[in-house]
């Protein structure tokens, strides 16, 4: 016996017809009858006895179809709902994100995303990069959308997908230091404001500077981006932020772009997947629209 015997012997017993159940399963009739005679044969009992419009399980595939129901019905519907999560008509997909690479990155992907698929769910867990790739080695997220610098195990894969830039502010208070070609070393004599140690662009300032052999003592150190304008512009110190987080305040007016003889390079948005651990057709779907191949 098999699990395709099993099936037809379902399906005929639903129908009450080896013909119909023939259309159904889109086999010949007498490949039904062989697997319903194969059937009974491996059981040692008669499953059927023929009726004027088809046939009626005997006491014994009465019996049997109470049980081959409920087993064959449980893998239809499993089949059903893998078709369902590869049609993305449901599922879910976990990210793993921080609010830079959020906002200036992935919500425009997530507002398509959400209006091609209503059905599948979508989570965020948002924190700094460090936080992320822990949440992604812990299999707690599909993928993270991060910012380098960051160290990684050799599991994890690393897909560059925006350049961004950082840049020092400051508001009115500060005017003088306007047009002004600075170096770095300047940044010890004056008040500044950076994010919080554990995350990849203090990192990225604490190394640059190094390398210039200045280390900066914050006068703040603060947990989001969007803080740290919001104190620049009131004159609190001189921040370092991502420049997307600035752009509005500079066309403004309300805060200025610090100049300084070197420029900081450019560092890059990365999605972070890990590939030890497979992705639902969901994430893959996701990732596919915001990784341009071409």
């Amino acid at each position: 016996m098999n699990l395709e015997q099993y099936r037809v012997f379902y399906q005929v017993c639903r129908e009450g017809s080896i013909t119909a159940a023939a259309k159904v399963l889109c086999v010949s009739q007498p490949a039904v009858s062989q697997a319903l005679k194969q059937l009974e044969e491996g059981l040692g009992c008669e499953l059927f006895v023929r009726i004027p419009r088809g046939v009626r399980p005997t006491q014994a595939g009465e019996l049997l179809y109470t049980y081959v129901s409920k087993g064959l019905e449980s893998i239809l519907e499993g089949e059903e709902r893998l078709r369902k999560l590869n049609n993305l008509e449901e599922g879910e997909v976990r990210i793993g994100a921080s609010d830079m690479t959020l906002r200036f990155f992935l919500l425009p992907y997530l507002e398509s995303f959400h209006e091609a698929y209503p059905r599948v769910k979508v989570t965020v867990t948002n924190g700094p990069t460090p936080e992320t790739l822990a949440f992604l080695g812990q299999g707690r997220i599909d993928f993270g959308v991060v910012t380098a610098p960051f160290t990684c195990k050799n599991e994890v894969r690393i897909r560059p997908v925006r350049k961004i830039r950082d840049c020092f502010i400051a508001g009115e208070k500060f005017q003088k230091l306007q047009g002004k070609m600075l170096r770095y070393e300047d940044l010890t004599r004056l008040p500044v404001i950076c994010l919080e140690k554990n995350t990849s662009t203090r990192r990225f300032l604490d190394d640059y500077l190094a390398g210039h052999h200045v280390t900066l003592q914050p006068e703040f150190e603060l947990a989001t981006s969007d803080m740290i304008v919001q104190f620049a512009a009131r004159n609190l110190g001189i921040g370092c932020v991502m420049r997307d987080f600035a752009e509005d305040k500079l066309r403004q007016g309300e805060v200025f772009r610090l100049c300084f003889q070197e420029e900081m390079p450019e560092r890059e948005i990365c999605i972070v997947t890990d590939t030890k651990n497979a992705l639902s057709p969901a994430a893959k779907r996701l990732i596919d629209q915001m990784w341009d191949i071409e």
